[in-house]
């Protein structure tokens, strides 16, 4: 089970990753392949969202005596979803920092 998650991880990573090289010229000129930061950013969070309901659910499950359930799975789900929530708070950082230059800077 782990091994396909960490797969399917790795593969929204590197699509995630491919779609942040292209260049904006790419999306300005009509590139109907472009994505719009907007909806990255969604799929983001939703993606967070989306382990920590899978973390809390298999937690549940494991509270309430599955035998399906085991305590190593529980602990690494709840991990990752620990960690990918402190990802998307340090985005949020980062992009509040940003604007927030933005907003500073002289016209």
């Amino acid at each position: 089970m782990s091994t396909v998650d960490i797969n399917q991880l790795l593969n929204q990573m590197r699509h995630m990753a491919a779609q942040a090289d292209k260049k904006p010229s790419d999306i300005l000129q009509g590139d109907n392949q472009g994505v719009a930061f907007g909806n990255i950013l969604k799929d983001s969070i939703n993606a967070v969202n989306d382990v920590q309901k899978g973390a809390s659910g298999m937690a549940t499950k494991f509270e309430l005596g599955d035998p399906s359930v085991d305590l190593a799975e529980v602990m690494v789900e709840l991990q990752k979803a620990s960690v990918s929530f402190e990802a998307m708070k340090q985005v949020r950082n980062k992009l509040l920092n940003a604007y927030k230059d933005v907003m500073s800077m002289q016209v």
